[in-house]
């Protein structure tokens, strides 16, 4: 689809997707029929210990004493039996579908079941069983054999993620509706998630292990879609969705004595309506290469041309940006210029997107203006020192350093400048926390221990730190292997163990329906790695501003930032509006409904939806990633100008949807200054988008490149510096041998010869042999005394 075929999306962003469409996600449609195996499993048991009743007509003492039976079946030695009543247990907790007449049914029941089997100790059995799966060694050696790894090799890891994840889904989501009993119930449940009791470590550390262990290539049998499915909605449920995230910013501010946000950044972007996209330069050649008579038929008449030309600019808006202003426009079309990303694009690629594009230009919108600019700008203290070092060089021939009072015998412009620029000072939590960590570094003894909160972030950064690196690197591998983008290679790993059926099909509708299924778990995929990623990065910055930068740093080094920029280095409206489901097969559709005849026409019709959320929520979230790893930071903008982002990212603005928009209109701002003159001139529209949407900051001179920052800088030591403080932040706090060098040193000589010291038991034996050698036989060099430091 063409840029002008797009409508305004009515996308609402949030935390994640409906309830019925989570819990849908969670199931590949390969895994359809065993959905009717795990009810046989439960009826089979269920008839034997409760005859002739229904799960949904027994009261709730009858209902527990029921699943107090099923855990006691998960204590068997048997392997095949414990899987059975692991299935009945999944079971109830998919909502007893063969008793429920629809869909909303089907999800009270698995939300009332959900509660009840936590509150009988499921999880706590359930966690036990996953671990001995996890440490199966058995499994993970015939899986790493295998050649092809299907379902068949990870049933039991999936019934118990499965369950698991229903069980976090349901108790995280809340209702009006909910008793108060069970609002208690979620609230130990995420204490018991977020700060463990019996185990050292958080639940989803062991999801994080899993992670790094299936990427290692140790355990390729494991379901990487439900594990990370399951990772995200436990980091969900225990530190918090945006608006928590947002209640925390305003109560820590509080807590600092900070001033109030100029506004709630969520609502801004909530009240936002999308700019239309810039015209592409295709469409306008496509136009002029069109015969006369239909040009006059779509346009009336042909006066116009000319201002084609000048419109038409637009193609060769991509330049180098390391070139001079002053030489002619670049013969590149703006879409070759990926070329420092991935080599040119595919022919087929060049196909699928040139031909989409129509030729007949729509009516024009009438531009309505909103009324003052949506964000209160913002300057830092940062801003201020350098705004008066410029102002007393030019009047003064002197500075005052970091002094920012005096403005003596500077003229009074400049004293209203000041003024002005004060008025819209803002101090951030992060700025802060920098500065408390640069008086702790200087005076250690003075200051004493620093408090730390224990919250559920701090205990999760804690318990990642040392495998933090792995983490990173293991979930960008698996959003590569992911990405619609990437071919498919030799060494990349296999995502597809838990989609994969043992029998390959054989019919065309088969492989249509597999097909679908593959880019659907893909899709899902990304959904989960973009949400959790820019969930931990927002919830470290927040907590310690160090440790998101000890994330952000891992993730750049681990390449992250050109991992996005291929992602998105493809037609982004087509996979936007992608159309891999269907809807018939969706849990918990297809165990109410009867089924109805699938077609490759019906397969290929998908369903009638103007875009498909989750990759609109993907894409939204790797976008705000991108921005939070480059924000302030030089060496990282300049990896956005040498990986040529400009004409991939201004492709992303044809979606018409507010919020992404936005993410997209800062990456293009922060790099401006270093694009030259040329693309600004043929970018305005884009420029006025910038201007409309995107905070100002006060003196940032991003439009014109005159800035400071714009002039060569030494990007290394830049990224070596933020490592160093990062690292005196981790071991300062998280170091605790590292204190010893400030304890107190006993220098009596009494004392010290008379500690009883552990020797070993021949040590008599050779004593002397070791006074001679050691002690005896060494010159002592006195004058070495003298020159000791």
């Amino acid at each position: 689809q063409g840029s002008v075929d797009c409508p305004n999306l009515e996308f609402e962003y949030g935390d994640a997707d409906g309830h019925s469409a989570e819990l849908a996600e969670l199931y590949s449609y390969t895994e359809e029929p065993e959905l009717s195996h795990n009810r046989r499993c439960f009826e089979e048991d269920f008839h034997s210990q409760v005859p002739d009743r229904r799960w949904l007509e027994l009261d709730r003492a009858r209902q527990k004493a029921y699943v107090m039976h099923l855990l006691d079946g998960l204590e068997v030695v048997n392997r095949d039996r414990r899987l059975r009543v692991a299935r009945a247990i999944l079971y109830l907790a998919q909502g007893v579908f063969g008793d429920c007449d629809n869909e909303g049914d089907v999800l009270h029941w698995s939300r009332h079941n959900s509660f009840l089997l936590y509150q009988l100790g499921t999880f706590s059995a359930f966690l036990e069983l996953l671990n001995m799966e996890i440490e199966n060694s058995q499994s993970c050696s015939s899986a790493v054999r295998k050649p092809a790894v299907s379902l068949a090799d990870s049933t039991e890891l999936r019934v118990l993620l499965s369950v698991m994840y229903l069980l976090v889904e349901n108790i995280r989501v809340e209702q009006e509706t909910d008793p108060p009993e069970w609002k208690t119930c979620r609230e130990t449940f995420r204490t018991e998630l977020s700060f463990p009791v019996h185990t050292e470590e958080p639940f989803a550390l062991l999801l994080f292990t899993m992670v790094t262990k299936f990427c290692s290539g140790n355990a390729p049998h494991f379901p990487i879609k439900k594990v990370l499915l399951l990772l995200w909605k436990v980091l969900l449920f225990t530190l918090g969705g945006f608006e928590a995230l947002q209640a925390m910013k305003v109560r820590r501010r509080e807590e600092l004595g900070l001033p109030p946000l100029p506004e709630d950044s969520i609502q801004v972007v909530r009240g936002m309506r999308a700019a239309s996209p810039p015209t592409y330069a295709i469409e306008l050649v496509e136009q002029q290469q069109q015969p006369p008579q239909q040009q006059q038929q779509k346009r009336g008449h042909r006066s116009r041309r000319p201002l084609m030309k000048q419109d038409s600019l637009d193609i060769y808006n991509e330049r180098d940006p390391f070139k001079s202003d002053e030489g002619g426009v670049d013969e590149e079309d703006s879409d070759d210029v990926d070329s420092g990303m991935e080599g040119e694009l595919d022919l087929l690629e060049r196909d699928a997107i040139l031909p989409a594009l129509p030729a007949q230009r729509p009516p024009i919108d009438r531009v309505s203006f909103p009324k003052g600019l949506p964000w209160a700008p913002k300057v830092r203290q940062k801003d201020i020192e350098h705004f008066l070092e410029a102002s007393r060089n030019k009047f003064i021939g002197f500075t005052l350093g970091q002094d920012t009072e005096t403005l003596i015998g500077l003229p009074r412009p400049i004293h209203e400048s000041v003024k002005t620029l004060k008025q819209h000072k803002y101090v951030s939590i992060s700025d802060v926390q920098i500065k408390n960590e640069e008086e702790l570094e200087k005076c250690p003894m003075s200051l004493g221990e620093e408090e730390v909160q224990e919250t559920p972030c701090e205990v999760l950064y804690r318990a990642m730190l040392y495998n933090l690196p792995q983490n990173m690197i293991a979930l960008l591998k698996i959003l590569l292997a992911a990405a619609p983008t990437s071919k498919a290679k030799t060494d990349s790993i296999n995502i597809l163990a838990d989609v994969l059926p043992e029998e390959m099909p054989i019919t065309v509708l088969q492989s249509m329906k597999l097909g679908i299924d593959v880019n659907r778990h893909k899709e899902i995929i990304v959904k989960s790695i973009s949400a959790l990623l820019l969930l931990l990065l927002k919830h470290f910055k927040l907590n310690h501003i160090y440790q998101f930068e000890y994330a952000s740093q891992h993730l750049v080094f681990a390449n992250c930032i050109p991992l996005i920029l291929k992602f998105f280095n493809q037609n982004i409206l087509s996979y936007i509006t992608a159309k891999n489901s269907i809807s018939v097969l969706d849990y918990p559709h297809c165990t109410v409904c009867d089924l109805p005849e699938l077609t490759a026409e019906s397969l290929e019709a998908g369903d009638n939806n103007q875009f498909c959320w989750r990759n609109l929520f993907s894409c939204i979230n790797l976008l705000r990633i991108l921005n939070k790893l480059t924000k302030w930071k030089h060496s990282r903008t300049m990896m956005l100008v040498v990986f040529k982002s400009a004409p991939i990212l201004k492709r992303a603005l044809k979606v018409k949807q507010a919020m992404m928009q936005l993410y997209v209109l800062k990456l293009l701002k922060i790099q401006t200054k270093y694009l030259g003159r040329q693309w600004r001139k043929s970018n305005m529209k884009t420029m006025s988008a910038i201007y409309q949407k995107v905070r100002h900051r006060m003196n940032d001179d991003w439009a014109y490149g005159n800035d400071i920052d714009a002039r060569p800088w030494d990007f290394q030591a830049e990224e070596c510096t933020l490592r160093d403080s990062i690292e005196a932040f981790n071991s300062r706090r998280y170091d605790k041998a590292r204190d010893s060098e400030f304890a107190p040193v006993d220098n009596c000589l009494q004392s010290v010869l008379g500690q009883r010291l552990e020797l070993p038991e021949d040590f008599h034996y050779s004593y002397e042999l070791w006074l001679e050698r050691e002690v005896f036989s060494q010159p002592i060099r006195w004058e070495e005394l003298l020159h000791c430091q």
